[in-house]
């Protein structure tokens, strides 16, 4: 799913998908729109990143990965990009230490508390020859940049969250205006198994201004899964615009990269600018520019080389509003609907947990239901084994329906899914789940592997009771290609989702919730 700090996983199942083959052509507007850039980077990596090493060597390293930055910076701009967006671990790799990411790391000093431009200003601090650069890259080009660093702070013992060796080292982005000057600074909250790297003392919400797209936000790579600092900073500052640095492992067939970043615009109906890393051996691709009606992107799990994505998108304003306005807290939950499911004459109300496992049995009479593991979860299944028709299938306090219609002739196996507890692998997170899925072969067994191909052509309305208000549509189709739905949000208290007319094979059509206060 995201990067792995010390085991290489090897996937059999992927192929090549490129969708933005060359850079995009652009279309010149004026007014509401602006041209923006992502990177996916080929990193050039230590080969021995326990090894100790000097502050030169490291320099050195980095230097080879700022080489290609510089290109990629430079085309961007001739393009007329305002903005590029640089993933992370890109300038100094991963599956350090924290002993040996110690010559990687830069001093960074806290933007509002200092107005510097480090390429004017090279010499005001030391150790901080990565910041310099990336600042002249911004102020020779005239863009914004992005970028992803490592950084140190030193510590007093009085303070009780200060480590044993009396300096913190933060998995940083820093943001540059387009003269040079260092606007922002974010420290990632939610750490992937980093060991490098310590929790900052307390969350950044941080933002940074533009004269092209008004505020654009900050956070990184598995921050996007929890309410902090991710839904905490959208909702107070309304922001529209989000910058994001992400090393990513794709794991299907919920969270590729490119698909959870496009269910994560749509939800937010935001823009929303992710570079990741381009490792494919290492299950590392998927970068887009995605906006809440359009996706440019770059998935390929064959090529070794790095994308560079650009393409003009509007500026989403704050009249634009989310699939979440329902909800202001956390804390709060989406109304319930007293309506239930039918199963024939019976009605399942959640309330009454009796009444509901007699339905749910009889209707499983009827359609046969099993489990499964999808995504280290245990799901609970049912087959699509008509042409078309109507399911339902329940967990916990989560029920799922299905409205279906199937256009293909092929014998592909499909089931519908549902997922109400509590995610422990990798991570823990409380996750509410209602999902149509491509099964890997005809056999039950195979049901939640990943897929990557489909020819199934459905015709869906899924919807499910979430106790949350924060879902993310997820709709993936053949060859890791994304689509969108014709209609989605919430009705009578369910959050819903249809799609018909698809012309490509379905892989995931999937309603992923989270219910942030009971992780």
């Amino acid at each position: 799913m995201h990067r792995f700090m010390a085991v290489v996983t090897l996937r059999t199942s992927c192929i090549l998908l490129l969708l933005c083959p060359e850079v995009l052509p652009i279309d010149v507007h004026t007014g509401g729109h602006y041209i923006a850039a992502v990177y996916e980077h080929h990193v050039i990596l230590n080969p021995n990143p326990t090894i100790i090493t000097d502050r030169q060597s490291a320099l050195e390293l980095m230097n080879r990965n700022l080489d290609i930055y510089e290109q990629q910076v430079i085309a961007a701009a001739k393009q007329g990009a305002k903005i590029i967006v640089f993933p992370e671990d890109g300038i100094q790799g991963f599956n350090f230490t924290r002993t040996s990411i110690y010559p990687y790391l830069d001093l960074n000093p806290y933007p509002d508390s200092v107005t510097w431009n480090p390429c004017k200003e090279a010499h005001l601090f030391k150790d901080t020859e990565v910041l310099h650069r990336l600042s002249c890259l911004a102020q020779k080009n005239n863009v914004f940049i992005v970028a992803n660093v490592g950084t140190k702070q030193p510590c007093k013992h009085s303070d009780s969250k200060c480590p044993p060796d009396g300096r913190y080292q933060f998995n940083t982005n820093v943001a540059f205006s387009d003269n040079g000057t260092l606007i922002a600074r974010y420290r990632k909250w939610n750490l992937y198994f980093e060991y490098a790297f310590d929790t900052p003392p307390e969350v950044d919400h941080t933002l940074f201004d533009t004269p092209f797209a008004g505020k654009f936000g900050l956070f990184t790579c598995f921050d996007i899964l929890f309410y902090e600092p991710t839904v905490s900073l959208i909702k107070k500052y309304n922001v529209k615009q989000i910058a994001y640095p992400t090393a990513w492992m794709n794991q299907l067939p919920l969270l590729s990269a490119v698909e959870f970043q496009q269910a994560f615009a749509t939800a937010f109906n935001i823009n929303f600018l992710a570079a990741n890393i381009h490792h494919p051996n290492l299950g590392m691709t998927g970068s887009g520019i995605y906006t809440p009606s359009k996706s440019f992107i770059y998935y390929d799990m064959e090529s070794v080389n790095g994308k560079l994505i650009v393409a003009e998108i509007p500026v989403v304003t704050s009249e634009n509003k989310s699939h979440m306005e329902d909800i202001t807290s956390p804390d709060s939950n989406v109304q319930k609907s007293s309506l239930g499911f039918h199963t024939d004459n019976n009605v399942c109300h959640k309330e009454d947990k009796v009444h509901c496992e007699k339905a749910l049995k009889k209707a499983h009479q009827t359609f046969p239901v099993f489990y499964g593991e999808m995504m280290y979860d245990n799901f609970t299944l049912m087959p699509i084994t008509e042409t078309e028709g109507n399911i339902q299938v329940c967990s916990n306090t989560l029920c799922c329906y299905l409205n279906y219609q199937r256009f293909d002739k092929t014998n592909e196996l499909y089931v519908l899914g549902v997922f109400d507890g509590l995610h422990t692998v990798h991570g823990t997170y409380y996750v509410q789940t209602c999902v149509l899925v491509k099964c890997a072969g005809l056999n039950y067994s195979t049901c939640g592997q990943e897929v990557t191909e489909a020819t199934g052509l459905i015709d869906f309305q899924l919807q499910g009771n979430f106790s949350t208000a924060f879902v993310f549509p997820l709709l993936l189709t053949s060859g890791v290609t994304l689509d969108f739905a014709n209609h989605l949000g919430w009705k009578n208290y369910y959050y819903f989702m249809q799609k018909k007319g698809a012309s490509t094979g379905l892989i995931t059509a999937g309603l992923y919730g989270r219910w942030y206060e009971k992780d």
